[in-house]
């Protein structure tokens, strides 16, 4: 089994001893990102050099365990997703235009 399935598991498994899964809605999981994802950022407040590493792999790992638990929701594979999301943006940003600008695509 690879590792993304390995952690999905364990997070499946922690939800369900704890009954956690009805309130696992993909909305809900959705907002729960969006809240870690803020309190990811919040570990950069006040300085974009200095920070907390253990804060910051904390609230990291949150966001990933979200993640992957509303993959497992939707049933859909985070390997895959990522993968087929990867092809889209190389289309979209050609190296040859895209290469050392922050430009969006449809500015290129």
């Amino acid at each position: 089994m690879d590792s993304v399935k390995q952690a999905q598991e364990i997070l499946k498994q922690i939800r369900d001893e704890r009954e956690w899964k009805q309130f696992h809605t993909p909305a809900n999981l959705a907002k729960s990102i969006c809240i870690e994802s803020a309190e990811l950022l919040e570990c950069f407040q006040w300085s974009n050099d200095v920070f907390d590493l253990q804060d910051v792999k904390e609230e990291l790992a949150d966001v990933f365990s979200y993640c992957l638990l509303l993959a497992d929701t939707l049933d859909l594979d985070p390997m895959d997703i990522v993968m087929e999301k990867a092809g889209k943006t190389r289309k979209k940003y050609p190296v040859e235009k895209a290469k050392g600008k922050s430009t969006k695509y449809d500015k290129l």
